[in-house]
């Protein structure tokens, strides 16, 4: 199912893969802090987090003061080996990315692996950031 009537999304309509993909796009849409948001294609990042697979990030955000790369994922999934891997790889490139960014006066960059249980419209992105932002940790 194709939605649309988004103010903040830089595409007229989106697909979402789960009903909490939906709802994080209402509390984008509703964020006054959230200037702007898209869904990714394929190859739009080239994150790897092995050899040869790469990683989307189901959100891009920009906000007043940073871009986020966002991942709502089932709860049940949050530590799985995959799911991990592909966050540290984000995460990674988040650093990376804030390093070029500070450089040419930029925003920073920050990674959010988010489990689907816990959005619900009302809340803010401010709040998930707080929550759910992942760090990359040394392997």
């Amino acid at each position: 199912m194709l939605f649309g009537g988004f103010r903040r999304c830089l595409y007229s309509v989106q697909k979402f893969d789960s009903d909490s993909e939906r709802s994080f796009a209402v509390i984008l849409e509703n964020d006054e802090d959230a200037l702007k948001w898209f869904k990714p294609a394929k190859g739009d990042f080239q994150i790897y987090y092995s050899h040869d697979e790469s990683y989307e990030p189901d959100f891009v955000v920009e906000t007043k003061a940073s871009k986020l790369l966002c991942e709502p994922k089932r709860a049940s999934e949050m530590t799985d080996g995959k799911v991990l891997a592909k966050a540290h790889a984000a995460a990674v490139w988040c650093e990376r990315a804030t390093r070029h960014e500070k450089a040419h006066g930029g925003k920073p960059w920050t990674y959010l692996l988010i489990p689907h249980d816990q959005i619900s419209e009302p809340m803010t992105l401010s709040g998930l950031e707080a929550r759910y932002t992942y760090v990359a940790r040394t392997r």
